[in-house]
């Protein structure tokens, strides 16, 4: 599949990417050892195909269950003797992939939509929004809840150590931040770089954004917020 770049980086792929190329490799395995094509001619495919989908589940923080790193070694484990026929090597290759495929749809469902579709291509930041994404859709609990908000702490961390440039960016207050004091960091990128009168709307926006975080993260009563339709209407 073609791999669209940013300032010369792969750019990370949406789940929907990640699992047709998941998809992919595991019919070319299947492909490979139930009489399908040579291995010399599909190896190279499949080396490269392997390192983009492990490259995507690092993002993810999450396990690459396959250990072969070419089609010679799944030779080598489909010859090994416990895997005689067709049946039992198609057998193998979807019991590898099927739980890696549902985790990923699994963590794109619900309110993933509303989230975030698209990547920042800064990776500690996409890899904190990943884990957001997935705490968030499996929160039940007040604690749970909780935990996301310190994920999201965490995720403001690593977009303020990304974007705070201490030349370009001097704190209002003339403090110099420490690592991980995402608000006053934060506060100088947005004052420096949305600065001037036709900027103000999006500077007061992104300032009461920012406030409104840093507010909802210590709050003891975490849960998750219900559409407007469905909140009761207030008392006469």
């Amino acid at each position: 599949m073609p791999i669209t770049r940013r300032h010369g980086r792969p750019q990370p792929m949406t789940d929907e990417e990640l699992i047709t190329e998941i998809e992919h490799q595991r019919h070319l395995m299947t492909a490979v050892a139930t009489g399908g094509p040579r291995i010399q001619e599909v190896n190279q495919l499949y080396v490269e195909r392997r390192g983009r989908i492990a490259a995507e589940l690092r993002r993810r923080n999450i396990d690459d269950p396959n250990p072969l790193g070419d089609l010679w070694e799944w030779y080598a484990r489909w010859s090994a003797g416990d895997l005689p026929g067709w049946a039992s090597r198609r057998a193998h290759v979807s019991k590898m992939y099927q739980p890696l495929i549902d985790r990923i749809r699994a963590g794109a469902s619900g309110i993933r939509a509303e989230l975030f579709e698209e990547p920042t291509g800064w990776p500690r930041v996409d890899r904190g929004i990943y884990e957001v994404r997935r705490r968030l859709e499996q929160a039940e609990t007040e604690e749970q809840f909780q935990a996301v908000g310190l994920l999201c702490r965490e995720v403001l961390i690593s977009l303020a150590q990304v974007v705070y440039d201490p030349e370009r960016h001097p704190t209002e207050d003339g403090v110099p931040p420490s690592d991980t004091d995402a608000k006053r960091m934060l506060d100088s990128y947005i004052a420096a770089e949305l600065l001037g009168g036709p900027n103000e709307g999006a500077r007061r926006h992104a300032k009461a954004a920012l406030q409104l975080a840093n507010d909802l993260q210590h709050h003891r009563t975490a849960g998750r917020a219900k559409p407007h339709s469905a909140r009761k209407p207030p008392l006469p």
